[in-house]
């Protein structure tokens, strides 16, 4: 099994987006950056993360792989619209690896459409039992992360079995590209595709319709400013387009269940994705 100490023996080659002694959280390599947005390896306990340790809605699917007491478990969840508590699970574990995908970047993988998987915990010996059986078996095996890292992506690139249409790639980056500030209108007209036929491609790929991933996206991006504390409420409002705080506050309510403020105050127990946006 990865032994901890192996955080500090990645590749030079390989992008490390953060880390320290006990995690680290990578980009894999270019060629599949279209469909993983990275990959974590972290050695958790209760003073690294707290028992309220929420993860805040990104609109993508996350594969987990957990070793704790009762041996290992594997957990795929779906794209969410509402923020997860994991703390209670995750200090409780030995060693936990994720697969973040990028915006519908598990359909290439499953096949399966994901509005099905939306707000749900699944099985993937159940969607792919071949990639569920291969990670678990170099999860057991491997003792270093860097090969843990390579083994995962060479399977990876070997089983892509589709993708989904350009119109959808586009939307997709239009939409984080303007850090979700973008209507499904403009968005339509841009990638020169019908509202309703783009929406299709949502719920079926990506599992959301446009404007519930503009809103997720748009929230995302309001964490960021937050945890800059020189930024005043008021130019995050600017900042981020909106009119009136009281839309503001009900858009981040929506996505992450408290109001910006409360966000603040209790900032270290959520996770918000860097990957992606």
């Amino acid at each position: 099994m990865i032994k901890q100490d192996s955080l500090h023996s990645i590749s030079d080659e390989r992008v490390i987006i953060d880390g320290n002694d006990k995690f680290v959280y990578v980009l894999p390599n270019e060629s599949l950056r279209h469909w993983i947005s990275n990959f974590t390896l972290s050695f958790p306990d209760e003073e690294s993360i707290s028992d309220n340790y929420t993860i805040v809605p990104h609109g993508s699917v996350t594969l987990v792989y957990y070793y704790d007491d009762n041996g290992l478990h594997s957990l795929l969840f779906g794209a969410t619209t509402q923020p997860r508590v994991v703390g209670d699970i995750a200090n409780k574990c030995e060693i936990i690896f994720i697969i973040e995908f990028q915006p519908a970047g598990f359909f290439p993988f499953s096949g399966v459409k994901q509005s099905e998987l939306l707000n749900g915990v699944h099985s993937l010996s159940e969607i792919n039992p071949m990639i569920d059986l291969k990670v678990k078996e170099f999860f057991l095996k491997e003792e270093e992360a860097e090969i843990l890292f390579g083994n995962i992506e060479k399977l990876l690139s070997e089983n892509i079995r589709t993708n989904y249409p350009t119109a959808l790639t586009a939307a997709i980056q239009l939409i984080t590209q303007r850090s979700g500030m973008i209507s499904s209108k403009e968005v339509s007209q841009t990638v020169s595709y019908s509202t309703r036929h783009l929406n299709r491609f949502f719920n079926e790929y990506l599992g959301l319709s446009m404007k519930a991933f503009a809103r997720i996206v748009r929230v995302n991006n309001a964490l960021r400013l937050l945890n800059d504390p020189q930024k005043s409420l008021a130019v995050i409002l600017v900042e981020l387009g909106y009119y009136d705080s009281s839309h503001f506050i009900k858009d981040f309510k929506i996505v992450c269940g408290i109001t910006p403020r409360e966000y603040r105050i209790n900032m270290s127990d959520f996770y918000s994705e860097v990957a992606k946006f």
